[in-house]
């Protein structure tokens, strides 16, 4: 059951990916208003919002595109810090977006960045049980039982879950925030605001599909405990 859940995820992460990619190089040839670049356009939705202690910084990758809260940096790839066109403008001012609610201290942003710490120790220690197992270290007497060994790993993945959860509305609310903010700017036009309200929204699905991947892992680990103490 576990191998068809990632399985079924994985292959749903592709087409999603694949959507995405395909949307953003097709809303990458069509140009928005004044030509602006997307480091323009993050610069002008940063002043225009009173934030003029965030950097806007390009970055290696394609769409590997970030907001930093450690060094308070929008961090964009190529095609979007350079790119002049409606994809470019809507990633950009979605991080941007990031760096508002950074500062407005968006209660979801500050819950997920809380839970990041916790998150990485947990990846750890998953990584730890899965080699241990793989090795047939519970095999050993007296070392740990099995079921301990659920419920450790049960406890990694609800912290995974909730931060994927969590990591929702953040994004939806930033992308909120970068729409309503290129229409306002007139950065947008009635056609071109909805290409970059569809970019937006399958960049969102990745996150979806994330979030259900990590949820479907935890009930699978959970109803594997339930039944071994059964």
């Amino acid at each position: 059951m576990l191998l068809i859940i990632f399985l079924f995820f994985m292959f749903t992460s592709m087409f999603v990916s694949s959507k995405l990619k395909s949307k953003f190089k097709a809303y990458s040839r069509i140009p928005i208003n004044f030509g602006m670049s997307g480091k323009e356009v993050a610069e002008k939705m940063l002043r225009q919002n009173g934030l003029m202690n965030v950097k806007v910084n390009c970055v290696q990758g394609q769409l590997s595109d970030h907001y930093n809260p450690a060094n308070r940096s929008v961090n964009l790839s190529p095609d979007v810090y350079n790119g002049r066109s409606v994809a470019a403008a809507a990633v950009a001012a979605h991080e941007t977006g990031h760096a508002i609610q950074h500062a407005n201290s968006y209660a979801f942003l500050e819950f997920r960045s809380a839970l990041v710490p916790l998150q990485n120790v947990s990846a750890k220690i998953l990584n730890f049980m899965f080699i241990a197992l793989f090795f047939g270290a519970f095999a050993l007497p007296g070392l740990i039982s099995y079921n301990l060994a659920l419920q450790i790993i049960i406890a990694c993945y609800a912290i995974f879950t909730l931060f994927a959860f969590i990591t929702l509305p953040v994004e939806i609310d930033a992308s909120k925030r970068a729409l309503a903010w290129l229409n306002t700017a007139g950065i947008t036009t009635q056609d071109t605001h909805e290409k970059a309200k569809d970019a937006l929204k399958w960049a969102a699905y990745t996150y979806v599909v994330a979030a259900l991947s990590a949820l479907a892992t935890l009930l699978y680990y959970i109803m594997l405990f339930v039944g071994n103490r059964d």
